[in-house]
């Protein structure tokens, strides 16, 4: 987060500093520009008022002297031009008087008006600065003096001011680069220790609380945040502690009822009353079942994080109980397990998930045939436990995971409907995902998808 608030607050300064510094720039090449063109405008108008004077009198040696000096001194070439464009009076040889400046100047002066000022000179643009100033006024214009002067020096000069000014405007600029980290820092200190503390209550560590500081709306989201947590951790230790309190305070009463259910045996008389003795007992015997899958949901919701484990060692130790209960129920029981598999195991372990998924096919399945697999994709771990039952359709894969959801074919077969609703919990809450797919040619794959 830190980088990208930089990344938004330092192009936002560097705007900032060419918004500043461009009219700036701009400001410094009109000045240079203007005073060059006054020192310019001063000098042609010294020479128009020799000219007059010197065309008056005929006698025009000095001021050919004095444009001549004023040459070799500074470099810049001058002509007095008589109306039509022919040239009176030269510093040089030849002067260009063909630019679209020396033309237009010329056809304003001879008109009687001084030229219009010379647009800005930029650095990267070559080109001389053209000053036309004409001797005598309005309709008594006799001739206009030229001057040609390079900009080279002009051009520099912006140059230099412009190089400067970025230097200093550079300073301060770094500056505010330099004090955006700190100041981002702090800002955001509170906010990433409330994501740390996020994710830990998300983790399921509901004592943590979030450090009260920074500016004032993050200390108030962090009091909101702790105050939040504090009344979902009371919620939840409010309905643990029911769930737990409900299930031990009735099994006493339910063992009591079933023992006494039981011993009513002797004293039963005829077949109606041996069946409906019988179908007491199973009943209580589903209210133990209850009670305990309600217990396990309630550890559930309490357990720790997930931790590493080694897929081909725990599936060893559990699988010999598989095989025995695949005996019992007159099935065949595979497994497939390669060496060397690391994953993060659900809170609760993935014993007790491969335990119901193994169990659940061969209860439920009425297929001949179970297979226990796992194979590495890419940075997980997938595990498959494959019957070939009758499998379910597609309403009813939907609706597996839900809790006390049953299957109308396995109404009168022992469950609770919870212990596929848990092991969807327990693997979701270790970062995997667990899912229902038609086995080939028919059956039921259940596949859990592990974090490596």
């Amino acid at each position: 987060m830190l980088r990208r608030l930089l990344l938004v607050l330092l192009p936002l300064l560097v705007l900032l500093a060419g918004a500043l510094g461009v009219p700036l720039a701009v400001a410094v090449a009109q000045r240079e520009t203007q005073s060059t063109y006054l020192d310019r405008l001063a000098d042609a108008g010294r020479f128009a008022s020799l000219a007059e004077n010197a065309l008056a009198s005929g006698r025009t040696t000095a001021l050919r002297d004095e444009l001549a000096r004023y040459d070799e001194l500074y470099g810049i070439p001058a002509a007095l031009v008589a109306p039509g464009g022919r040239v009176l009076l030269s510093s040089r040889d030849s002067v260009d008087l063909s630019t679209s400046d020396a033309v237009a100047g010329l056809d304003a002066a001879f008109a009687g008006y001084r030229p219009d000022a010379p647009e800005v000179v930029w650095p990267w643009r070559s080109g001389s600065l053209v000053v036309v100033e004409p001797v005598g006024r309005d309709s008594e214009v006799v001739a206009a003096v030229v001057t040609v002067s390079p900009t080279d020096g002009l051009r520099g000069q912006v140059w230099r001011e412009w190089g400067l000014l970025a230097l200093v405007g550079l300073v301060p600029l770094l500056g505010l680069v330099a004090v955006a980290w700190p100041v981002s820092w702090w800002v955001l200190r509170p906010v990433r220790r409330l994501d740390e503390a996020t994710a830990e209550v998300a983790g399921g560590r509901l004592d943590v609380r979030a450090d009260v500081d920074g500016p004032p709306e993050l200390r108030r989201l962090a009091r909101s945040f702790n105050a939040m947590v504090e009344v979902v951790g009371r919620a939840l230790r409010r309905q643990r502690a029911f769930v737990s309190d409900a299930s031990h305070q009735l099994r006493n009463p339910l063992a009591s009822l079933r023992l006494a259910v039981e011993n009513l045996e002797p004293h039963l008389v005829g077949a109606a009353g041996r069946q409906a003795h019988q179908f007491a007992v199973e009943e209580t015997a589903e209210m133990g079942r209850v009670l305990d899958a309600l217990l396990a949901a309630t550890r559930l919701d309490s357990a720790a994080a997930a931790e590493p484990v080694e897929v081909d060692a725990l599936v060893a130790t559990h699988e010999p109980g598989w095989h025995a209960q695949a005996g019992q129920a007159g099935m065949a029981l595979r497994v497939e397990v390669p060496a060397g598999l690391r994953v993060l195991a659900p809170p609760g372990g993935l014993g007790s998930v491969l335990d119901e998924l193994v169990g659940n096919a061969l209860r439920l399945s009425g297929g001949t045939r179970v297979e226990v697999r796992a194979e590495p994709v890419d940075d997980a771990v997938v595990l498959h436990v494959v019957d070939d039952g009758a499998g379910l359709d597609a309403e009813e894969r939907a609706a597996a995971t839900r809790r006390f959801w049953r299957s109308p074919r396995h109404q009168n077969v022992p469950g609770t409907g919870l212990g596929l609703a848990i092991v969807a919990e327990l693997v979701a809450g270790a970062g995997g995902e667990l899912s229902l797919r038609p086995a080939t040619p028919h059956g039921l794959d259940v596949v859990v998808r592990l974090r490596r």
